[in-house]
């Protein structure tokens, strides 16, 4: 009978320290860390401000959505942009924050959020004193340097591809600031910027340029997170369908951007 006692009470006890023990371990387990890749070098948006701080546009519009979700802690890693979807599918982050764009051959090795958190309007960019290149026509034969992996690349190709190749597609090496040089130089005619990255760069540089013609694309803006992740990416489109109605998207966008770019100019 004492045996049989002695087995229910030592059970009850398992049982309690065993329930005592989750408890504690989700109490200490706190919020996920989620890795957020990101830039230095592109103005206004992933950029170090003259005391060494990381901000931007996308940099703070994760900040407010970090504020949003408290199940997660949103920290950031800074790298090259050539590393980042490197790292990405390595695992080495979880979530990229670049001012990114969808296209076929990123959607098949990584799932994007749903909902754009910025529209970037894309024009032709040429030099201030350029008085010679007004429209797509009028960059036929002659250099347009864009990034390698950008929206704009893919949009010139698709062009080209369609019009008998007539843009020679040149591509820009390190730092944001290569396309301007490039221009400088005389090595390519034009590039493909938005408003926002002009402005900047006429204020930060000797170098000065303009957009020129109509819009050419208007780029929705997504996150990128390792393939899967869905529950991460709900989350971050929870909130910012939140930062929509709040109204601080458009107040960032504003900030960081001369205008308000989170909804589209279509």
């Amino acid at each position: 009978m004492r045996k049989r006692w002695f087995f229910v009470i030592f059970s009850v006890l398992l049982i309690a320290a065993s329930g005592c023990s989750a408890t504690s371990g989700t109490a200490k387990s706190g919020p996920k860390t989620v890795i957020v890749g990101t830039g230095t070098q592109f103005p206004n948006i992933c950029f170090l401000d003259q005391k060494g701080h990381l901000t931007g546009y996308d940099v703070e519009v994760v900040r407010a959505i970090d504020k949003k979700l408290p199940q997660y802690n949103f920290k950031f890693k800074t790298m090259e942009f050539s590393n980042l979807l490197t790292s990405l599918a390595a695992k080495k982050i979880d979530m990229v924050a670049h001012n990114m764009a969808k296209n076929a051959e990123r959607e098949k090795q990584f799932t994007f959020n749903k909902i754009p958190y910025n529209y970037s309007p894309m024009y032709i960019t040429v030099l201030k004193n350029n008085q010679s290149i007004h429209s797509l026509k009028d960059l036929y034969g002659k250099k347009v340097i864009v990034g390698a992996t950008s929206n704009a690349a893919d949009y010139i190709t698709q062009y080209n591809k369609e019009h008998g190749n007539p843009i020679k597609l040149v591509y820009a090496g390190q730092g944001s600031n290569d396309p301007a040089h490039q221009l400088s130089t005389g090595r390519a005619d034009a590039t493909v910027a938005a408003p926002f990255a002009v402005k900047f760069q006429n204020e930060t540089s000797s170098i000065k340029e303009k957009t020129v013609g109509n819009v050419l694309l208007d780029t929705k803006v997504y996150f990128i997170f390792g393939k899967g992740n869905t529950e991460l990416s709900r989350a971050v489109d929870k909130a910012i369908k939140e930062l929509e109605k709040d109204g601080t998207l458009k107040k960032l966008s504003k900030k960081w951007l001369g205008g308000d770019y989170s909804k589209s100019s279509f």
